[in-house]
This record gives C-alpha cells, structure tokens and sequence, in this order.
C-alpha cells in the first residue's frame, strides 16, 4: 500500500425477500451477493464512488408491482423494470421479472437474480448504461464479475 492510500471498509450487504409470487433461494443469494461485492469493490475507478461509501447495502426482492410504482415515482416510466438501484446503497429487484426472464432467455432463475444484483452494484460504483457504448461496457464487467464467482 502507497503512502496516502486510504483503506475503505468493505459495506454490509442483505438481501430481503419482501415478496410473496416468486420463491427464492435467499441465503444462496445472499451468499452470492457478498461474494459478488467483494469482486466489485476491486474494481479500479479514477474518484471514489457511492459503492465505497455506503455502509450498507439492501437487495430488495419485490413485485413487479412495487417495481412499477417505483419506475413511475423516481424514472417517469410506466412499467415494471428489473432492476433499480438507489445511490444510498438500494438495489431493488423485481423478482416476477427475473422470473419471466429467466424463462424467456431460457437461463434459471438464480442466473437471472445473480445478474441483477451485480448490475446493481455496478451501478453503484460507477458504471451507467444510458448509453449503447457505456452499456456494452457494463455488460462485459458484468460477465467478469459473474465468471469469476462461479471460480
């Protein structure tokens, strides 16, 4: 370590289950998610970003519902989205959508989960998909960090 370089703790991260359509295995993904966490904390980035300074990190496993209210409340969308990531640290997942993904890519449900929950703490560190090049990007640190934790 250089002299100056501040060590930064890596946060909490919980997954919660808050519901009832869709069954999951929430301690496999709870596993998953603090693995995955550490692979994105190594990450590089050139300034410091809200995945090193939050303290704490909830997944949060809801309906399509919930996610439809949230896109319309902080996005202006109509509809369901998978995933929603706020920057005090909240990944808000819709697991009816992971459901129906999952099936239509003709990959698991766990899969599907598993790819949400780094897509959002890829957001939290930094990493956008507003754009096709910044998102072609986002997707291949995604692939990373989803091969290396199958390692």
């Amino acid at each position: 370590m250089s002299r100056g370089q501040n060590l930064v703790a890596l946060p909490e991260i919980a997954v919660r289950n808050l519901q009832r359509t869709v069954q999951i295995d929430v301690a496999a993904l709870q596993e998953f998610a603090q693995q995955a966490l550490r692979l994105c904390f190594r990450i590089y980035r050139n300034e410091p970003t809200q995945l090193k300074r939050v303290r704490e990190i909830f997944v949060l496993l809801i309906s399509n519902r919930r996610m439809e209210r949230l896109h319309r409340q902080f996005l202006r969308k109509a509809g369901p989205t998978d995933v929603m990531t706020f920057e005090h640290g909240e990944i808000f997942v819709s697991a009816e959508m992971a459901h129906d993904q999952a099936r239509r890519f003709g990959s698991s449900l766990g899969q599907e989960l598993r790819l949400y929950v780094v897509h959002g703490l890829l957001h939290l560190h930094g990493f956008d998909d507003r754009n096709e090049v910044e998102a072609r990007r986002m997707a291949r640190m995604q692939q990373k960090i989803l091969a290396a934790s199958l390692k």
